[in-house]
């Protein structure tokens, strides 16, 4: 008999992480998956796929480094074969606004034949304490690549949450869930309210794509990221983004996490 059991790749990520920490606490059979997980998996080792999926009935998929970036059209094809092969019935992939490559991703997802659906991200609150900008934070300054759009960032909690409710609720399958913050905020806004929360100075100064990725090629930033960092500054935070939408509301009958809050949490444990 097929267990209802839940697969999470991408398990030790921002999202899948919080994915399959919920689906643990509500009692799910959930496998959690990545490179170094009891049962592996690994984006660039198609090997390793099969028996990841083996007695799978839905997944909650991210895609590493980021469904921008070219290969990751042809992987997700892969993946949706291997997925309904092992038996797989739901994949409920995530996505980020305004890419054209995460667009064919979730094309192909959409075109599968299983049921889906895309959780498609703005940029995530996260991204200042658990990621590339936290080191500039902490050391009172963040260089950046100059933005040009204001963003409504994200809270990964509410994404998760999401994420789960598409896993969980049969009645929001098949659609597509765009999920934003309540407002629009540039870097620099966001920046300061992290000063005023944790009493410290940080100053934001935005330079030209080209110089950052000069400077951080140099320090050690891999090929593909520094292809997706300008991928995301130059063509995705161009005003492609600046809306916001009631999706986190209407899913799950509270408002988005508003960015102040998301700083009160994490500010006094220094980001």
């Amino acid at each position: 008999m097929k267990t209802e059991l839940i697969a999470v790749v991408g398990a030790t990520g921002k999202t899948g992480a919080r994915v399959l920490a919920q689906l643990n606490a509500t009692g799910i059979g959930a496998r959690g998956l990545s490179r170094h997980s009891q049962v592996p998996f690994d984006w660039e080792n198609r090997a390793t796929w099969t028996a990841a999926l083996d007695g799978v009935r839905a997944a909650y998929v991210t895609y590493y480094p980021d469904l921008a970036v070219p290969q990751a059209e042809g992987d997700i094809r892969e993946f949706v074969a291997v997925a309904k092969q092992q038996g797989v019935e739901h994949l409920v992939l995530m996505s980020g606004r305004g890419e054209e490559g995460a667009r064919r991703a979730e094309q192909v997802v959409e075109n599968s034949g299983l049921a889906w659906n895309v959780v498609r991200a703005s940029w995530f609150m996260q991204n200042f304490s658990e990621s590339f900008m936290l080191d500039g934070l902490q050391a009172g300054e963040l260089v950046l690549p100059e933005p040009r759009a204001r963003e409504p960032f994200i809270d990964v909690e509410d994404i998760a949450s999401v994420a789960v409710a598409a896993l969980t609720n049969p009645a929001l399958r098949n659609q597509l869930l765009e999920v934003t913050g309540p407002e629009l905020l540039t870097f620099d806004e966001c920046v300061q309210a992290i000063a005023n929360a944790s009493g410290r100075e940080i100053r934001f100064t935005p330079v030209p794509v080209e110089a950052y990725l000069v400077g951080a090629k140099a320090e050690g930033l891999p090929d593909d990221i520094a292809w997706l960092i300008n991928e995301l500054f130059v063509n995705v935070l161009d005003g492609r983004n600046e809306s916001t939408t009631p999706m986190v509301q209407q899913v799950l009958g509270r408002p988005a996490r508003r960015f102040e809050d998301y700083v009160a949490s994490v500010a006094p444990m220094g980001l």
